[in-house]
């Protein structure tokens, strides 16, 4: 499906979630003159309405919904229309209980809440289709209708005996044999061997699990994070199948929560027409963690521009401290979401709910039921720049040769491990060679296991504990044709089976890297190590890996206890290539200074030499425009000087080589140029 079928007003979408359902239907029109006066252009409706659209088991009534849709058509307004399966009706938990989901405890839930429905349920399926169906069998012939949007915020494990009896027909159909299972659990360990597929059992508190990150059977537990995964990503194909059976030129999404651990989203993407998610940091984290996030999803969609499906125009309902967005805030994390690959911007919510736990979540409408607010004026100033920009960007790609590797199911079985710290944290780790790059401008990627190495110079695989039948080999055929890998502590132990390589660490790895690593010693949180690299002193810290060179050659050495001497960072000419390990974890100042010299010997550029604090991130097209975006994230004004002569599309204003350009303090900067012309 082409990209430019997704948003077919031809321009950044800019709207959200829209619930006048909750609302008197005389007060809907004074809503549309205050989203058209926002410039509001699309709304996502029908979000949580399936109580209201199936009164009971036969009963369907969609008499407000026709009215809302009627309304929205009237305005001139794009729908996102949602499908309402996120919450099932009381009616059908008192009358199914079967369709509740079993917490990680044991403990049986009633109605109440959303995301509460067992994703085995086949009562619960049934009805999820019936009423997908239904809806696309109505709405077919509504021309403003750009995208579908199934359920909301997938998420919630469940450990019924649905769920158990269906875990079992997963694990047939992925081992065949009770004796190949066996093997790849290694099920011989605490006398655990399964003579029955009847035998096995959910992994929890009342079986594997000593909590909820503490497991004594790690194949097992792994397996259930998969089968769970997999089993909320049936329940929306078939809502998928069931709107395309009426739509089938209509694109499907729902919307992703960003580094959401319990489902594996690059699974996902293959079968979504298009990414969205939802975008809700709080004001104490970094500019590189919201960005990290946003090239996270678009790598699920393969590189693709995403969708912003949601992000508050102000503050959240469920932080510890839910904290303004400050002036300026909202725009500039706006603009950063664009610059990172979205083709909109979209909020939750349009109007503020009077009653339930998001009625004091920020919205285009607050409370005071008019447009004389400061958030609703900063919606309207971002409204009236996004129709100027029209449909300039849209489309536009990122410019990446770097990427950093990061596997969900990598995640799942590096924290599941029993040992070797508590303290050993996936995503913070990835996250940390990621800032490095951030903060100097490099375009990053976010790549899995199965994804093409080949068309990147520099490929960072942080904690790569679970190496995967094939990784391996893409990363050994990069390194030979001349890209340079960097790895980490803590990687190549295990297959996916989370069964150990035999013949010492990193496994697979070990001749990419030219080391082998006999020990890795934990080092408590009071405690560090310390190396030196390049003249300049880091800490050593969390694990220290204890290694023998095998013809890689010591870049650092451990300064302290019995294993003061020994590499810590090595190189490993490889092929064509370099292959860099990282034995310990360090500071950041180690990670930026290491990840610059290694993109200056790749020749890899920032996206623009900008001033500190102000993040520079590019777009291009196929026919050559480039799209520099300047984002400042300091509470300082600062100034950047034009690389070559470009247009900036927010003041229109033309700039030639060398000119500066004041960027205030949270402002943002949008240059187009041809492409490459930033780097220059």
């Amino acid at each position: 499906m082409m990209w430019e079928t997704v948003w077919k007003q031809g321009k950044i979408a800019y709207g959200g979630d829209y619930n006048p359902e909750q609302w008197p239907e005389e007060t809907w029109e004074e809503d549309m003159r205050l989203l058209k006066l926002a410039h509001i252009d699309t709304l996502t409706l029908n979000v949580f309405s399936w109580a209201a659209l199936q009164p009971s088991e036969e009963e369907y009534s969609f008499g407000k919904l026709d009215k809302i849709m009627e309304l929205a058509k009237k305005h001139g307004m794009k729908v996102c229309l949602a499908t309402s399966t996120g919450a099932h009706p009381a009616w059908m938990a008192r009358k199914y209980p079967e369709i509740l989901r079993t917490e990680f405890g044991g403990m049986k839930r009633k109605f109440g809440g959303r995301h509460n429905s067992c994703p085995n349920s086949q009562v619960y399926r049934k009805y999820t289709v019936r009423l997908a169906e239904k809806l696309a069998e109505r709405y077919q012939g509504y021309g403003n209708i750009i995208a579908w949007h199934i359920s909301n915020e997938y998420g919630g494990a469940c450990y019924c005996e649905n769920c158990e009896k269906a875990f079992r027909v997963w694990l047939k159909g992925r081992y065949g044999t009770i004796e190949e299972l066996n093997r790849a659990w290694n099920t011989s360990f605490w006398g655990h061997t399964f003579y029955d597929w009847e035998e096995i059992v959910a992994p929890d508190t009342r079986s594997e699990h000593l909590g909820a990150e503490q497991t004594v059977a790690q194949g097992i537990s792994i397996d259930y994070q998969r089968f769970q995964s997999d089993s909320i990503l049936d329940c929306f194909r078939l809502e998928y199948d069931a709107v395309k059976k009426y739509t089938k030129d209509i694109p499907v999404t729902t919307n992703l929560m960003g580094a959401y651990k319990p489902l594996d989203y690059q699974k996902w993407g293959k079968y979504m027409d298009f990414i969205s998610w939802d975008s809700y940091p709080s004001n104490e984290d970094s500019a590189s963690k919201t960005a990290w996030n946003h090239d996270l999803m678009r790598g699920v969609g393969g590189g693709k521009p995403f969708i912003l499906m949601e992000q508050t125009p102000s503050q959240q309902n469920w932080q510890p401290f839910n904290a303004l967005k400050r002036p300026g805030v909202m725009r500039l994390w706006s603009y950063q979401a664009i610059a990172h690959g979205s083709d909109s911007v979209l909020f939750f919510q349009m109007k503020q709910s009077i009653g339930g736990c998001e009625k004091y979540h920020g919205a285009v409408i607050s409370h005071a039921g008019h447009g004389h607010t400061r958030v609703f004026r900063e919606v309207e100033e971002l409204g009236r720049e996004l129709e100027q920009l029209g449909g300039e960007i849209l489309g536009s790609v990122g410019t990446a040769e770097t990427a950093v590797l990061f596997s969900w199911e990598n995640w799942w079985a590096a924290e599941y491990s029993s040992g070797p710290s508590i303290r050993l944290k996936y995503e913070e780790e990835t996250l940390k060679y990621y800032t490095a790059f951030h903060r100097q401008n490099i375009p990053v990627d976010i790549v899995g296991q199965e994804d093409d190495l080949l068309k990147y110079k520099l490929v960072v695989a942080p904690l790569l504990y679970m190496v995967k039948d094939g990784t391996d080999s893409r990363i050994r055929e990069f390194v030979e044709k001349g890209g340079t890998f960097v790895a980490t502590y803590f990687s190549g132990y295990v297959d996916e089976n989370d069964l150990v390589a035999i013949g010492g660490y990193p496994g697979k790895l070990r001749d990419i890297l030219g080391i082998w690593v006999e020990e890795s010693d934990a080092l408590p949180e009071y405690k560090t190590n310390h190396f030196a690299y390049q003249g300049q002193e880091y800490p050593a810290e969390l694990l220290c890996d204890i290694m023998h060179l095998e013809g890689a050659e010591a870049l650092a050495r451990y300064q302290e206890d019995f294993y003061v001497g020994t590499p810590v960072v090595t190189r490993n000419s490889f092929g064509d290539g370099q292959a860099y390990y990282v034995g310990t974890r360090s500071n950041d100042g180690f990670y930026q200074n290491f990840m610059a010299e290694l993109c200056k010997e790749q020749q890899i550029k920032a996206a623009a030499e900008a001033p500190e604090g102000v993040e520079a991130v590019t777009r291009v097209r196929e026919e050559g425009k480039s799209y520099l975006f300047l984002l400042n994230h300091g509470e300082e004004s600062q100034e950047f000087t034009v690389p070559n002569a470009a247009k900036e599309l927010l003041t229109q204003k033309e700039y030639t080589k060398g000119e500066c350009f004041t960027l205030p303090a949270k402002g943002v900067g949008i240059f187009m140029g041809q492409a490459g012309h930033a780097k220059e």
